[in-house]
C-alpha cells in the first residue's frame, strides 16, 4: 500500500508540474506579445502599401500583439526625410532610396520586396505608341527615384537614354497625375493605382516595369530597428502575410472603399484600380538589387560598393 501511495503522490507532483509548465509557457507567449514595442511605418499612395492598410483594418496587427502606426506620404523625399529624422522605423520604399541612404551614412536594410508596378503613361493628346516616340518630349518623373530608374530602363529597352526625353521633375505623385491628365505633359511614369486612374480618364498605357521584369520595390527598415525590433518586424510580416491572403481571396467590393479612404486615392480609383496578385513576403532577387545599385553608380549618385548582403537582411525565416 505504501508503494501505491508513493506512486500516486509522484504522479500528482508530476501532473502539477506539467500543468504549471504549460500555463507558464502560455503566459510567457502572451507576455512576449504584450512586450512588443510599437512600429511606425511610412507608406506611399500606391498598391505596394495596401497590405499594410488591410492588416490594420482587419486587425491582423492586433492579433499579433503589435501596434503599428502607419504614416502616409505623397513624395519619396518626404518619406525618406522622416525615416532619417528618426520618425519612422521602416517604410514601403525602393532600392534607389536604400542606396542613397546607405551612401549618405544612414544604415537601412531591405527586409522584403513588394509587388509594385510602375508604368509609362502617355497623355490624351500624345500620339506616341512606344517609348521611342517620346524622344524630345516632356515626360514627368521624380528625380533620382525608382520612377526615374524605371523610366531610364524603359527608354534603354527602346534604344534610348535618359537624355533622349525632356524630364520634367514633379516629386508629388498626385500633382504628376493631374498635370498629365490636364494635357500639360506628353507622358509620365506613375505607380499604381495612379497609372490606371490616368488610363481610366483618357490617357494611354505605353509600357511598364511588369513587362520588363523590373522589380525594385522593397520594404526597408533602419538597421537599428532590425536589431532592436526584430520580433516586432517578424510579427508585422505575419500580419502582412495574412493581409496578402485576404487580398488574394476576397472580393474587392468588401474592402475597396476602406482602402481608398485610408490611402487617400482619388475617387476614380474605385473603378480604375487593378490590384496585382500579392505575394507573401520574400527577399528580393540579387539581380534586382545589383541592377539598381549599378544604375546609381553609373549616374555618379552613389560611390559605395555594396554587396547583396550589405543591403538585405533575412528576418523572414528566423
Amino acid at each position: 500500500m505504501q508503494m501505491k501511495h508513493l506512486v500516486l503522490a509522484l504522479v500528482s507532483v508530476l501532473t502539477a508540474a506539467l500543468l504549471l509548465t504549460g500555463c507558464g509557457g502560455t503566459d510567457s507567449k502572451q507576455a512576449a506579445k504584450g512586450d512588443l514595442k510599437e512600429l511606425t511605418i511610412g507608406v506611399m499612395p500606391d498598391t505596394d502599401s495596401i497590405p499594410f492598410l488591410i492588416a490594420a483594418q482587419q486587425g491582423y496587427f492586433e492579433q499579433e500583439g503589435l501596434k503599428v502606426n502607419i504614416e502616409h506620404f505623397k513624395s519619396a523625399m518626404d518619406r525618406d526625410a522622416a525615416l532619417q529624422s528618426g520618425n519612422l522605423d521602416g517604410a514601403v520604399s525602393d532600392m534607389l532610396a536604400v542606396g542613397f541612404a546607405r551612401d549618405g551614412g544612414f544604415d537601412v536594410r531591405v527586409t522584403s520586396l513588394t509587388d509594385g508596378s510602375y508604368k509609362l503613361i502617355a497623355g490624351k493628346n500624345t500620339t506616341a505608341q512606344k517609348a521611342a516616340d517620346l524622344a524630345g518630349q516632356d515626360v514627368a518623373v521624380s528625380r533620382n527615384t525608382i520612377i526615374e530608374y524605371v523610366t531610364d530602363q524603359i527608354l534603354a529597352h527602346d534604344g534610348l537614354t535618359g537624355d533622349s526625353i525632356n524630364k520634367v521633375i514633379i516629386p508629388k505623385i498626385p500633382t504628376r497625375l493631374e498635370m498629365l491628365q490636364n494635357g500639360k505633359l506628353a507622358a509620365a511614369t506613375l505607380p499604381e493605382p495612379m497609372a490606371s486612374i490616368a488610363v481610366h480618364n483618357g490617357c494611354r498605357y505605353i509600357t511598364g516595369s511588369d513587362e520588363l521584369g523590373i522589380n525594385p520595390g522593397v520594404i526597408m527598415f533602419t538597421q537599428q530597428a532590425t536589431t532592436d525590433k526584430k520580433a516586432e518586424i517578424q510579427a508585422m510580416y505575419r500580419a502582412y502575410n495574412k493581409a496578402v491572403d485576404y487580398l488574394n481571396t476576397t472580393d474587392r467590393a468588401e474592402y475597396i472603399d476602406a482602402v481608398i479612404e485610408a490611402s487617400g486615392f482619388p475617387a476614380e480609383a474605385k473603378e480604375a484600380l487593378r490590384l496585382p496578385r500579392y505575394s507573401q513576403a520574400t527577399l528580393p532577387k540579387e539581380s534586382d538589387v545589383k541592377d539598381c545599385l549599378a544604375w546609381l553608380v553609373q549616374k555618379d549618385l552613389i560611390h559605395g560598393n555594396y554587396s547583396y548582403n550589405d543591403i538585405v537582411v533575412d528576418l523572414l525565416n528566423k
